[in-house]
């Protein structure tokens, strides 16, 4: 994900020489150097010295550590975003000891710039910083603003697990299309590319999803047969259900990672 970030505000213009990337990994640093221009280091305190924003991109479980390491090279008017999920900002503010703080969840799609990202910010960040902030996310797709910290638990479920869910559809209706006959190949290309179509339109339309599927669906037609099937089996209820279910084990995974 900070190779993607890299990558978005390399081609944004950001010049590379205004970033360095820290990484244990001597590969990754030279792959990061090659591809991007970027400085790098292994040394994650030469790294934050000069910075004005100080993005941590680690997993959730050595974020502790990484931070208690950091404390000492940090001064209070840096501003920190964080892309670990489940570490909150209370816990970030108390091995850091600065309170200046951007959690984030992005989604895998940031991968290839098309990702969307839940922000919250502590109320001690500055106007300034909270479009630096958006900027920097904006590198990688949409940047949505919340107003309150516990609601990344519910972006978690709906955006940053959600490209699975889709990823499970795909797969659904590749096995129904060659279950019809189609050839593997040609049913998986007919999935995954009326999933992009379908999202592209709800993105660019200014009709809401509901509007969009009334408009496919005529009377009588096999698009309603179809609709039918999916409700009668409790499509919205389970949909419902596994999206609340990936919410409270996020609210879960964040109570154990702040222990």
């Amino acid at each position: 994900m900070a190779a993607s970030i890299i990558g978005g505000l390399c081609k944004q213009g950001i010049s590379p020489t205004m970033i360095c990337a820290s990484d244990p990994g001597a590969a990754q640093l030279q792959t990061l150097h090659s591809n991007y221009g970027v400085r790098t280091t292994s040394d994650n305190g030469l790294a934050v010295r000069d910075a004005d924003i100080i993005v941590l991109a680690v997993k959730p479980q050595v974020m502790r550590q990484v931070c208690e390491q950091l404390a000492p090279h940090i001064h209070a008017q840096q501003l920190i975003i964080s892309i670990a999920a489940g570490v909150t900002c209370s816990s970030l503010s108390q091995w850091l000891g600065v309170t200046s703080i951007v959690r984030c969840m992005p989604n895998t799609p940031a991968l290839i710039q098309q990702g969307v990202s839940g922000l919250y910010a502590t109320a001690q960040v500055s106007a300034a910083q909270r479009t630096q902030a958006e900027h920097l996310l904006s590198a990688v797709g949409l940047a949505l603003w919340l107003d309150t910290e516990s609601l990344l638990d519910a972006v978690t479920a709906v955006s940053g697990s959600g490209p699975a869910y889709f990823f499970l559809l795909i797969e659904a209706m590749t096995e129904a299309g060659i279950k019809l006959g189609l050839p593997a190949d040609t049913a998986a290309q007919l999935a995954q590319y009326t999933a992009r179509g379908a999202s592209t339109m709800a993105c660019q339309s200014n009709l809401d999803a509901s509007e969009l599927r009334k408009q496919v669906t005529s009377p009588n037609g096999t698009t309603e047969a179809a609709i039918q099937a999916f409700q009668a089996g409790g499509f919205n209820a389970l949909v419902d259900t596994a999206v609340r279910s990936a919410a409270t084990r996020s609210h879960e995974l964040a109570q154990q990672l702040s222990e």
